[in-house]
């Protein structure tokens, strides 16, 4: 027998919302190593450069944003077990694509920028003691990939209390699959955590509104 499942009327924001940018650097925007051993999104650049419409927005209507970097040193001591997998090493200090996309995303001087040495943006970083500042209570996030640093970060904020947003077609995964996989195990964790850009943008817009 089959079982009908009802959503929860979850709203979009809740209390203070910060727009979290994780991982949205220069490597996204160059050619893809022969050598790697992921199959990437197609047009995932693409999902990429519309996380600016984002940025944008919350800018406009006092959002806060967070961006995200994930970087390693340089004589490898700080990966622990994430080359155990599919990954080889990434996000070297000193390698073209380690840089945050500053001209792709509009980073500003005075921008909130957390490092990070883990998949989760929370983990081992001061992004809590950031949120807290901000007195964040909804957590909007772009980026990627959406199976490993988006999926973590949203679980860990989850389990944090905060109510968590994924822009969907601003973030994209190490493949496909994974992808797609992903965005329904952040859905089964909170109902309407899924949105497109233009509903989240539209609730920051009237969350801004006087």
């Amino acid at each position: 027998m089959s079982v009908t499942k009802v959503k929860k009327n979850n709203p979009i924001i809740v209390g203070q919302p910060v727009l979290l940018v994780i991982d949205i650097q220069k490597g996204c925007f160059l050619q893809r190593p022969a050598n790697s051993s992921l199959e990437f999104m197609k047009d995932d650049s693409a999902s990429y450069l519309k996380a600016r419409t984002m940025i944008d927005a919350a800018r406009a209507a006092d959002v806060p944003v967070i961006f995200i970097q994930e970087i390693h040193r340089k004589n490898l001591i700080d990966y622990g077990r994430e080359l155990d997998g599919d990954e080889n090493i990434h996000c070297l200090d000193g390698q073209p694509g380690t840089p945050l996309a500053v001209e792709e995303m509009g980073i500003r001087e005075d921008d909130y920028i957390i490092q990070k040495r883990r998949y989760s943006a929370f983990y081992g970083s001061e992004l809590e003691i950031l949120l807290k500042g901000l007195k964040a209570q909804t957590l909007i996030m772009v980026g990627g990939f959406t199976d490993v640093c988006i999926h973590y970060s949203f679980v860990d904020g989850h389990q944090g209390d905060y109510h968590c947003r994924v822009a969907v077609d601003c973030v994209a995964g190490s493949s496909q699959a994974a992808h797609d996989a992903s965005l329904v195990a952040m859905e089964y964790l909170q109902h309407g955590a899924l949105r497109s850009s233009e509903e989240l943008i539209a609730a920051m817009q009237a969350h801004g509104a006087p």
